[in-house]
């Protein structure tokens, strides 16, 4: 239940100029990152339910690793000269990456939730821990990007990736292994993770926990798109956990105009989700578990996924979580 009356009208003016601010902000950063290259993907393709692919140079490995920042640069506009023409439900836009020779053809790269029907949204997300999926033995990767088939009417999405080297990270990424994936948000959602045994390449000096969770749909309790949840990444006995404390908050996405969530939209747009709002990109959560890690000999990882600190178990029409997950090997720069 969402009695929210009149927060629509008493936020308005608040977070426009809020969001205002972050356009302002987002543009300086583009302009101000030394030494940066961008690589065009899509200038406002339509986009309809089969998705738009495009075959892209991204460079040799060495040339990725010269970089220690990677971002994705995406905007979401519509065909015609007004919001009213854009597509209404908030639905993932999910993009993939292929390179040649990458043993992990068919990977996330980014993840954005378009808004309810507006077109003025322009974001960044950091992918750098990511890099590995752009190593191609053949200097390209085909990018997939995709949204639900069923959309009545198309989004024109843009789309850039920016590399720059900032010159303060000491390490690069140069392999990572997948972890865990998500699935339906019932009492079973635990049961299907078994420990992940792994040893670390050798030359590795860091390593990091890269991980992409949104929770959809409503059963009972609200899950997983307006209900809490917390997951669960156990290195070795210490636990790393992620808690998306603002689901269900009457201004929780309102309250992140800040961070790029498009605002006056249509719809709910208001309500804190599950790690994640309508009309922004979606961050990977990124934690240095260095520390963690047994450099030399073996490891043990465990995940597991809560609803108000235990098993989920709805009465019906459950939820799903959408997760990626992986560790990142680093060795030195130099």
């Amino acid at each position: 239940a969402h009695d929210h009356t009149n927060k629509k009208a008493d936020t308005s003016p608040r977070c426009t100029a809020e969001w205002y601010n972050y356009k302002s902000q987002l543009l300086s950063h583009f302009s101000h990152q030394p030494g940066g290259v961008v690589v065009p993907v899509w200038t406002n393709e339509i986009m309809t339910g089969k998705g738009i692919w495009k075959n892209v140079h991204v460079g040799t490995p060495s040339h990725i690793q010269s970089f220690d920042t990677i971002e994705l640069e995406a905007s979401l506009d519509c065909p015609g000269g007004y919001d009213a023409l854009c597509p209404i439900w908030d639905r993932i836009v999910d993009l993939k990456v292929c390179c040649s020779g990458n043993e992990h053809c068919g990977s996330e790269l980014g993840r954005w939730i378009t808004p309810f029907r507006r077109r003025v949204g322009h974001w960044v997300t950091d992918i750098s821990g990511l890099a590995p999926l752009l190593f191609s033995q053949n200097e390209y990767c085909n990018l997939s990007m995709t949204t639900d088939w069923w959309l009545p009417k198309p989004w024109m999405p843009s789309l850039n990736i920016r590399m720059y080297n900032k010159k303060v990270y000491p390490v690069a990424p140069v392999e990572l292994m997948p972890l865990f994936e998500g699935g339906t948000f019932d009492k079973n959602y635990n049961s299907k993770y078994k420990p992940i045994n792994f040893t670390i390449p050798m030359g590795t000096t860091n390593v990091s926990l890269v991980a992409v969770i949104t929770g959809h749909g409503s059963d009972n309790n609200g899950c997983g798109e307006f209900c809490i949840t917390s997951h669960h990444f156990v290195i070795n006995g210490i636990p790393n956990v992620i808690n998306f404390t603002a689901a269900g908050s009457a201004l929780g996405c309102a309250d992140a105009t800040p961070t790029g969530v498009v605002p006056n939209e249509h719809g709910t747009w208001l309500y804190g989700r599950d790690g994640w709002c309508d009309g922004r990109q979606v961050n990977p959560w990124v934690v240095d578990v260095t520390s963690q890690i047994n450099l030399q000999g073996e490891n043990t990882i465990v995940y597991y996924g809560w609803f108000q600190g235990g098993n989920p178990n709805p009465v019906s029409n459950p939820g799903v979580i959408f997760m990626t997950s992986q560790l990142v090997f680093y060795e030195p720069t130099n």
